[in-house]
């Protein structure tokens, strides 16, 4: 879906407004149990990982935001309302038995995110960010929604009265920021907890009142795009409408991140197409792409020729995979480039993931764009088991640059939904957010 940008270019930039909130943490703060309570994000967390992750530890927090509804028998309604239901018993309980404590005092938390293995780490700030009015360029999305996903998260955050994660976006950069970003870091962390992907995070509970009136008065003049949290975030927008004013139900706990050196990397999020036979799916696309099979019989497999094919960008093409064969689609045709809609801002229209959307699995393989009919793989690896499991094939990409995504989000449009994911992603539990003061 592509948005008008009209509305944006009579509007003028608003920058963010960045609070210290009371955080909610675990009162055992130890690496080791940090670790077991801990949790990825809930659209990364598979139905074997919640199980692995419940298992690790009766207090982890992947039990208020993937719910299990079945476990809570005196909850009514739809889905939804017993996950939410369920969430919020749990979250109750927890307190009241003193898992979760509340901070006295309002914190900015700086948050780094240190690869394994090396490579520069990630810096940002947890805070409350002001949801900005309509027509605000203060926080643009780049990325459409699903509906009944964002249901879901509003619904949760509705029965809990907490965020539990953040959504994570990418600022302008400031130096002001930078700078109180480098004088924190040479002081002890407050929480310290690897993942098992070994990033390191490293968290700073920042509470004195000058360094936090710099931060603020800095993020005023930056604006941002979403990097990772659109559900949420319009989740937060949809529960504000409802919510007493008096309440902090109009903003939003996220971490802020700048963009460019210091900030997030984006990798791309494949989509695999369910009941499709590769070699239909390859004849459909003969029809507006040239056709290629790449060789896999040299002993290093398909992966290792994704790799070679990642770090390759040349044209713009794509790979489809059933699990066994891999098939190169390049040279769209005339046709295919026209299934991109002309009026959409040109920053949109040369995207990969929109050519694959309009001129692939749109007009040539028939599919809709919904969540039975696409697969998000967030993986190259998860993609192929998944299309060898559905019995259909992987369409693999390449991920756009933060710099497109900026682009995007600028000129007023809406990647397809999960076009982008951006590393390394905070941990979720070490931070949470109750919405009243």
């Amino acid at each position: 879906m592509v948005e008008s940008s009209s509305s944006l270019s009579s509007v003028s930039a608003t920058g963010l407004d960045v609070r210290p909130f009371r955080a909610l943490t675990y009162r055992q703060q130890d690496p080791e149990h940090l670790a077991r309570v801990s949790s990825p994000a809930y659209d990364l967390v598979t139905p074997a990982g919640r199980d692995r992750l419940a298992g690790a530890d009766p207090h982890n927090v992947v039990r208020l935001i993937l719910p299990v509804p079945d476990s809570h028998p005196g909850a009514t309604g739809d889905p939804a309302g017993r996950s939410a239901e369920l969430a919020a018993t749990t979250l109750r309980r927890w307190q009241d038995e003193g898992v979760l404590v509340r901070d006295q005092e309002p914190a900015l938390w700086l948050y780094e995110l240190r690869p394994g293995g090396g490579g520069s780490a990630t810096a940002g700030w947890l805070g409350a960010v002001t949801l900005p009015p309509p027509g605000s360029s203060a926080v643009l999305p780049h990325e459409d929604t699903y509906p009944a996903a964002v249901e879901g998260r509003r619904a949760l955050l509705a029965a809990t009265g907490t965020d539990l994660e953040p959504i994570v976006l990418a600022h302008d950069p400031d130096r002001e920021v930078a700078g109180v970003t480098e004088v924190v870091r040479q002081g002890p962390p407050t929480m310290t907890v690897d993942d098992a992907d070994g990033v390191g995070h490293r968290l700073w509970r920042v509470t004195e009142r000058p360094m936090l009136d710099r931060l603020t008065a800095a993020f005023a003049r930056t604006g941002a795009v979403i990097a990772d949290g659109h559900h949420r975030f319009a989740a937060a927008r949809a529960n504000g409408r409802t919510r007493d004013t008096r309440a902090s139900g109009g903003s939003v706990l996220a971490l802020v991140t700048p963009m460019g050196p210091g900030g997030l990397r984006v990798d791309p999020i494949h989509r695999v197409v369910p009941d499709l036979d590769l070699d239909a799916a390859v004849r459909a696309a003969a029809t507006g792409f040239r056709v290629s099979e790449l060789s896999t019989d040299d002993g290093r497999g398909i992966p290792d020729a994704v790799d070679r094919w990642v770090t390759d960008p040349g044209e713009r093409d794509f790979l489809v995979s059933d699990g066994a064969r891999l098939i190169r689609l390049s040279h769209p045709s005339d046709a295919v480039l026209a299934a991109v809609p002309s009026e959409a801002p040109p920053a949109w229209r040369g995207l990969d993931v929109v050519l694959a959307h309009h001129g692939l699995l749109d007009l040539l393989w028939h599919r809709r764009d919904d969540p039975d009919s696409v697969l998000i793989a967030h993986s190259a690896e998860e993609a192929l088991r998944l299309a060898t499991e559905r019995a259909g094939v992987a369409l693999l990409l390449r991920a756009p640059s933060p710099r497109d995504v900026a682009a995007v989000a600028r000129a007023g449009a809406r990647m397809p939904r999960k076009s982008t994911l951006f590393v390394p992603k905070p941990r979720t539990g070490l931070v949470l957010r109750p919405l009243a003061d």
